[in-house]
């Protein structure tokens, strides 16, 4: 081993395994992915074993090997047998660093699979086309949409063919849903939730009654049938219900609340009508008279001006010919009468008009350089580089606590559905602060207590707080602060630690909380097994995928059909576009259809239903 690297690769030649580089949450829970739900061999590739998640991955049941070198050389690859390897995941590390290391390991193996991190993602999609077998991922991307949905109280959307499905619960649930995704959903234990439940259909009642009586079987009239009573099902011994006949219980329902996939033709958007922008424009100009005693004076010259400026409308009866005259006053363009006009009788309006004119004239020498001194705040803020501060008129605004990728995305995708936005964040150097100045964003730049800063951030009028800094217990403290600075505010925060997360649940009303690695970990997985996830959904701390899954050419999924897909449990099949077709057929009720090489199928899943799919492509196709 030489100087450039440490640690002990693997001890026997290994081959036909998934190479991870990094050692942070993402890689922990795509780790974890592989290793639970995959089962294939992996070996991880970290800077530093004693950093971040390095030694909890190091612990992980089914990891072949940990590689330490601090950065990916191409001894490192070759430490990690990148040669005979599956696929290679880059997690961690610079948009350049990883692709350096793409095409590294592409000139090692030229059949391999890559997937890698991207913050750029137009980047990503070029880099994509270099590589022959790659895919560009961003973690914050897949999951930003579920921090913003979940700031405003709504669930988060993915698009599928101009529909867009989204999770709706319990009373929100409407007849026409696709499937029911998750049922026993309780507040208090998120681990009693049961994702994709077996479901009966809406003739199970009929099939069962048909299976119970037969052609030849005793019914009396009114329809209830003679003889002993069926055996009653797990959980019957319970009072009978009062809708059930001669003591038969009724169906059991799960306990706890109940979600479901629905599809709506456009999706949910932010209500924010123009007049509460306009409002929220006007508001926001104000951040340039914060002086009290500056607003006194600005205000007694416009109630000067517009005094006079109607002494000259009752003088000439003329309104076009009053504003004329009054921008000239304001400018300090205006004629005046001269004394011989005067003693002539030929001056423009007599003694009134001259006090009106020279007292526009004097407000406008007040005017102009309040004018000019906000262009220059405003050009010389925007040369230096500087975010704008939050105006004292910010109302009704989501704060997003810390700009690293996550916070960036959520602060641009809130912006961009017209919800007022302000950032906080203590480095400057953060990779969010040009994009906030780029839109417009306030931000408020410090390294002082989260309470002078919430409040710099208006927190008193604020509708949620988003906290998604890379550390867990800042996350909290700011959570817990802005509660505490005001009770209604509504709290999303990103937290990797699941018993943190229930806690944090059990102990606040009106919060919400997302883990960045959970949410994305699942996609970049299935996109290592090659199957393409369109998008992750939430239920509260479990993730929903939707993947697209094409039948190939020796595929393992050509001859299958619903019942095989649903069947083991995990998968429910959403949509189904044919070969040669280019409709995509929602809810396609033929169960015994069997899938053909072309075919396409638009599935929910679990993260191990999902595995369990890529893994009959992988093994078999």
């Amino acid at each position: 081993m030489t100087s450039e690297g440490w640690g002990t690769p693997p001890v026997e030649p290994i081959s036909q395994h998934y190479i991870v580089c990094g050692g942070n949450a993402l890689a922990h829970r795509l780790v974890l992915e592989l290793v639970e739900h995959y089962e294939v061999p992996v070996v991880v590739l970290v800077a530093d074993r004693t950093r971040d998640h390095a030694p909890r991955i190091e612990r992980l049941a089914g990891v072949a090997a940990v590689v330490e070198y601090p950065n990916i050389t191409e001894e490192a690859l070759r430490a990690v047998s990148v040669d005979t390897a599956r696929g290679l995941a880059l997690v961690e590390g610079s948009d350049q660093e990883n692709i350096h290391a793409a095409l590294s390991a592409q000139g090692h193996n030229p059949d391999i699979r890559i997937v890698f991190r991207m913050f750029n993602q137009r980047l990503g999609e070029n880099i994509e086309r270099l590589l022959r077998n790659g895919a560009a991922l961003s973690g914050s991307a897949t999951a930003a949409p579920a921090f913003a949905a979940a700031a405003l109280g709504r669930p988060n959307s993915v698009e599928i063919e101009g529909r867009y499905l989204h999770i709706a619960f319990d009373d929100a649930i409407t007849p026409d849903r696709l499937c029911v995704v998750a049922d026993q959903i309780d507040r208090q234990d998120f681990s009693k939730i049961r994702l994709l439940p077996e479901q009966e259909g809406d003739s199970a009642q009929f099939v069962r009654l048909a299976t119970e009586f037969g052609d030849d079987g005793p019914v009396r009239p009114g329809g209830v049938r003679r003889g002993p009573v069926p055996e009653p099902r797990v959980g019957a011994d319970a009072d009978p219900g009062p809708g059930a006949p001669d003591g038969t219980p009724d169906a059991e329902e799960p306990a706890g609340g109940t979600a479901a996939l629905q599809a709506m033709r456009m999706e949910p958007r932010e209500p924010t009508n123009w007049a509460r922008r306009v409002r929220w424009r006007v508001l926001d100009t104000m951040r340039f008279f914060t002086s009290a005693r500056m607003r006194l004076v600005l205000l007694t010259a416009l109630a000067a001006v517009l005094m006079a400026f109607a002494v000259l409308w009752y003088l000439s009866r003329d309104f076009g010919w009053t504003v004329y005259i009054s921008l000239l006053d304001l400018a300090g363009a205006a004629q005046p009468d001269q004394q011989a006009d005067i003693v002539a009788g030929t001056g423009t309006g007599g003694a009134w008009q001259r006090v009106a004119q020279v007292v526009i004239t004097l407000c406008g020498i007040t005017f102009a350089p309040v004018a000019t001194a906000i262009v220059v705040e405003v050009l010389g803020s925007g040369r230096r580089g500087l975010p704008r501060n939050p105006s004292a008129g910010t109302r009704d605004h989501v704060i997003v606590v810390g700009l690293g990728n996550v916070g960036t995305r959520v602060a641009a995708q809130l912006h961009e559905m017209g919800v007022p936005v302000v950032c906080m964040e203590r480095d400057p150097q953060a990779r969010g602060i040009a994009s906030a100045r780029a839109l417009g964003i306030p931000v408020v730049l410090g390294d002082g207590p989260f309470e002078e800063q919430l409040h710099r951030a208006r927190l008193k009028h604020a509708r949620a707080l988003v906290a998604v800094s890379g550390d867990d217990a800042t996350n909290l403290e700011a959570a817990l602060e802005a509660r505490h600075g005001n009770a209604e505010v509504r709290v999303v925060v990103r937290l990797f630690d699941d018993n943190f997360a229930g806690h944090f649940y059990k102990t606040l009303d009106n919060a919400a909380s997302r883990s960045v690695s959970y949410l994305a970990a699942p996609a970049f997985a299935a996109a290592l097994m090659g199957s393409e996830v369109r998008g992750t959904l939430s239920v509260f701390r479990h993730v929903l995928l939707i993947a697209e899954l094409t039948v190939e050419d020796g595929s393992g999924l050509i001859g299958l059909n619903r019942h095989d897909l649903e069947d083991p449990g995990g998968v429910r099949v959403i949509a189904v576009r044919f070969a040669h077709s280019n409709q995509l057929h929602w809810g396609f009720a033929d169960r015994t259809r069997r899938l053909a090489p072309g075919d396409r199928i638009v599935v929910a899943a679990t993260r191990s239903g999902l595995a369990r799919l890529n893994t009959v492509l992988v093994e078999e196709g």
